[in-house]
């Protein structure tokens, strides 16, 4: 994990730890690594983004660039996380994109009702996984251009 009270870039929320791995493999196999912070449950990624729990003193201004968010984890799940980013002013700007293996058509809706950025379901596949994942972190980190 990066240094808390630092400028992360991408906040990866993943319950998998071999999908926390991939994903961060394939960010750093494109030169995209900057400040990566993995958390393991949405309470843990709640707790980051709004400076409490363990993570109480820090710096709830220093906003990711974009969060990936898994939907099914334990303890608070991803869409839970979604309607708690977008409806307190602080983080509702947040891109937050989902990525998980959820192909419901009820997971992709409410997603969006929520206003997530994009929804992209994990391929199987290794180097398609690690592709999209690039991807992901590419436009967000490169291209897209946030409010200041």
């Amino acid at each position: 994990m990066s240094d808390l009270n630092s400028g992360v870039e991408i906040l990866l929320v993943e319950d998998n730890p071999h999908d926390a791995d991939l994903a961060q493999r394939a960010l750093r196999k494109r030169n995209i690594y900057n400040k990566i912070t993995h958390l393991k449950d949405g309470q843990e990624a709640l707790d980051w983004l709004f400076g409490q729990g363990e993570f109480e003193g820090r710096n709830v201004n220093h906003h990711p660039k974009v969060v990936l968010l898994d939907l099914k984890m334990p303890k608070v799940d991803g869409l839970e996380v979604l309607r708690r980013i977008r409806a307190d002013e602080r983080t509702r700007r947040i891109p937050v994109v989902v990525l998980t293996s959820s192909r419901e058509e009820q997971d992709v809706v409410k997603s969006y009702d929520l206003g997530v950025n994009s929804y992209i379901v994990k391929p199987v596949d290794f180097d398609n996984f690690s592709s999209a994942v690039a991807e992901v972190g590419h436009y967000w980190l490169l291209i897209n251009q946030e409010p200041k």
